[in-house]
């Protein structure tokens, strides 16, 4: 039986949850129809979630059915929880990606798309919400939307005939003792047009040829051009293999896009047909990466990590490998790390070092698990009994995911206003940065002052609404201010030498700029010969284990690749706390050169906007994305409204629906998703705003300690080149 993990992605509001809790009805395993709006969804089991009506959390099913185990992951459908979607990414086999019929293509539909692209997840899109169509709205005209947006490789695949996909399953619901369909019928119930679709949908006139969508996708001449070996198997056989169709779903070259209503049950069987037939399953080679049958390769994002060496993080049998998507607690605090096991074998009560023991291991299906005694390859579990696992991580032989896409982009200061102490209200805060690591929490000393950094207003409530209800604190925040990062233009070697009486370690690190968006990575190019491994590890440890601070503003690095060139340690005299220090201030030193030579910058969050509203009013618009230094393409004007799209800094945009509201009398609309970060427009503006000075910043000093006469005495980041006792390892060219 083919096993698949698939993630349910869709911009809020396009069905997404009411499209999982049909599939769950349909396939008979559940017997209830729950909905959002009552809530009583299956899969929205947290009182937030009740009580607002969006997934804030991602959430697991199991569906048996026939021919297929589907694992179906529910993600969060609103921007300001898309890190928790992203995060899901790296575990998909497929994707489900829900577009309303009646909205079409949304900014954050775009980004979730951008994102699968990027992760290299097979892809089904479906059309969502086909009853609500308007009257003359054809399914030309939203799959032509679609596909000028997502290219050519998006594929209509038909239609379900109303009448029979509703009544064949509300009266009896198909389990996983029904008996698989033969090829030749693999989605009989469904219905599509034999040739161009024309039809109204709205009107539900429209004559369509009785044929399965299978029938239709490897009959389908398009699907074939996607492809020149699907070409050449229809040019010699006249029709297209299901294996074929799933090497080409896998590779991406074809997206099938299906229609349901998921409120009135339609088109759901056929959707889970076309997932049974096509659906690419994977094979786990025992080394943590997972790829395709039918010889052909699962491309998933699994950046390895830069130093080499894994070792530190195995289990017990050697194929295992696992990666870590979510953390979370019960309702008993017993903190669960969800993972899928990507190889290998993963029984209860193995060490995962150096993280623990597992003590059990839950397979969830909405609020309830079963209690498993191992997990086989391609499990998606909770475990408990570990510490210090992070969603990304890989276990065993699984490589880390890479750096996320989705980040914060507003910080906010937060006080109590019950009486709380600092230290409760940093210890409930750092619980919730366990489950969600990108609310960055931190406590600034310099201000005596706690920060954490988040999506936007929904997530604040949501998370002031936790630190009310889990830990009885009340809390309020400020308004706001923009995450800013800082990087370097040119490679640097930064020093870091610590040497009190009787402690020694000195660090040379070359910090080299990267990419946007590549977050930072940290490698090792030091000989054995100079330095035991021993002590390699651990300074890599130390490189990786804290946010570094930039010189400008005080704002996190990144987008750097910090490399380990050489270091020393003394026989007797060396501890490990040692070279954390050096490492500390060889990064610090190595960034104030930078900054002496004016190759530091601050970058900016920018924004990608869609403006709707009047045409009498873009002229104002135009004006005002200008006077935010953003851009824009050419406006579409059909006389009456007007759209136009671009780019713009957050500091810019943060507020701008309001005034856009405000001038355009409510009839213009906003959207705005993340366009990443760039350098910043103004930034000698924020710099001087800032008022940061390194030098006094003492718990992150570029200086070093060196010892003469029985004593310690500190040495300026700037003459430290004349103290050090290793010479530099790397040569500008």
């Amino acid at each position: 039986m083919k096993q698949i993990v698939a993630g349910v992605l869709a911009h809020v509001d396009a069905g997404k949850t009411t499209l999982s809790e049909a599939m769950l009805y349909v396939s008979g395993e559940v017997r209830r129809l729950g909905r959002v709006d009552h809530g009583d969804a299956f899969l929205d089991t947290d009182a937030l979630e009740k009580r607002r009506g969006i997934t804030i959390y991602s959430k697991d099913a199991i569906i048996d059915y026939p021919g297929m185990r589907l694992t179906l992951l529910d993600t969060p459908g609103h921007v300001d929880f898309a890190a928790d979607m992203e995060r899901t990414l790296g575990v998909l086999d497929a994707a489900l990606l829900v577009i309303s019929a009646v909205d079409g293509v949304q900014g954050h539909t775009e980004t979730l798309w951008r994102l699968l692209e990027r992760y290299h997840v097979p892809t089904f899109i479906v059309i969502n919400k086909i009853d609500a169509l308007a009257p003359g709205i054809s399914r030309d005209d939203v799959l032509a939307g679609i596909r000028k947006r997502f290219g050519e490789a998006c594929v209509d695949v038909g239609l379900p005939q109303s009448s029979a996909d509703i009544v064949d399953n509300a009266d009896t619901p198909v389990t996983a003792d029904t008996p698989v369909p033969s090829d030749a019928s693999v989605i009989a119930d469904a219905h599509a047009a034999t040739g161009a679709s024309t039809g109204v949908i709205a009107g539900g006139s429209s004559a369509h040829a009785q044929i399965s969508a299978g029938s239709r996708m490897e009959h389908d001449e398009d699907v074939a051009a996607l492809d020149e070996s699907a070409l050449d198997e229809y040019c010699d056989t006249g029709r297209i293999s299901p294996v074929t169709i799933s090497r080409m779903i896998a590779q991406r070259k074809l997206v099938p896009c299906l229609w349901t209503s998921a409120l009135q049950l339609q088109g759901i069987r056929y959707l889970l047909d076309a997932l049974a037939a096509y659906a690419p399953e994977p094979r786990y080679d025992g080394y943590g990466d997972n790829s395709f049958d039918n010889s052909f390769d699962n491309s998933s994002v699994n950046h390895g990590k830069d130093n080499a060496d894994n070792s530190s993080n195995h289990s017990n049998g050697k194929d295992f490998g696992a990666r870590v998507f979510r953390i979370s607690h019960d309702a008993q605090h017993n903190r669960l790390t969800w993972l899928k096991v990507t190889g290998g074998e993963l029984p209860v009560k193995s060490e995962v070092e150096p993280y623990g023991k597992i003590d059990q291991i839950r397979r969830y299906s909405g609020a309830k698990y079963d209690i498993l005694q191992s997990a086989p390859a391609g499990t998606v579990c909770a475990v408990t009994g570990l510490e210090g696992t992070v969603p990304g991580q890989g276990l065993g032989m699984q490589t880390d995911a890479s750096h996320p896409l989705l980040e914060p982009v507003l910080t906010y200061t937060v006080t109590a206003t019950d009486g709380t102490d600092t230290h409760k209200l940093l210890g409930a805060l750092r619980e919730l940065e366990d489950e969600e690591p990108l609310l960055h929490v931190r406590w600034v000393e310099r201000l005596e002052e706690i920060h954490i950094q988040l999506m936007g207003a929904v997530q604040l409530e949501i998370v002031q609404e936790l630190l009310r209800t889990r830990f009885g604190i009340e809390v309020t925040f400020d308004r706001g201010g923009i995450v800013y990062h800082e990087t370097i233009d040119t490679p640097v070697e930064g020093v870091g030498h610590f040497e009190p009486l009787r402690h020694y370690a000195e660090v040379h690190l070359l910090l080299e700029p990267l990419e946007r968006g590549s977050g930072l990575q940290f490698a090792s190019d030091c000989s054995l010969d100079v330095l035991d491994r021993n002590w390699q590890r651990l300074i890599m440890t130390h490189m990786s284990e804290r946010e570094h601070l930039g010189v400008l503003i005080g704002a996190p690095i990144t987008d750097m690749r910090i490399t380990l060139l050489t270091g020393r340690a003394h026989d007797k005299h060396t501890e490990g706390g040692d070279f954390r220090q050096a490492t500390y201030r060889a990064i610090r030193e190595g960034l104030m050169q930078a900054r002496q030579g004016g190759h530091c910058h601050v970058l900016e969050p920018w924004y990608r906007f869609c403006l709707e509203l009047p045409a009498d009013q873009v002229g104002h618009a135009m004006a005002d994305i200008q006077r935010m230094s953003g851009t824009f393409d050419p406006p579409e004007n059909d006389g009456t409204t007007a759209v136009l799209e671009g780019e713009a800094p957050v500091e810019g945009m943060r507020d701008y629906a309001m005034d856009v509201n405000a001038y355009t009398h409510g009839r213009g609309s906003l959207t705005c998703v993340s366009a990443g970060y760039r350098p910043c427009h103004d930034e000698d503006a924020v710099i001087a705003a800032a008022e940061y000075d390194p030098e006094a910043d003492l718990e992150n000093t570029p200086d070093s300690v060196f010892c003469a006469h029985g004593a310690g005495y500190p040495v300026k980041w700037y003459k430290v080149p004349e103290f050090m006792h290793l010479p530099f390892a790397w040569q500008q060219a």
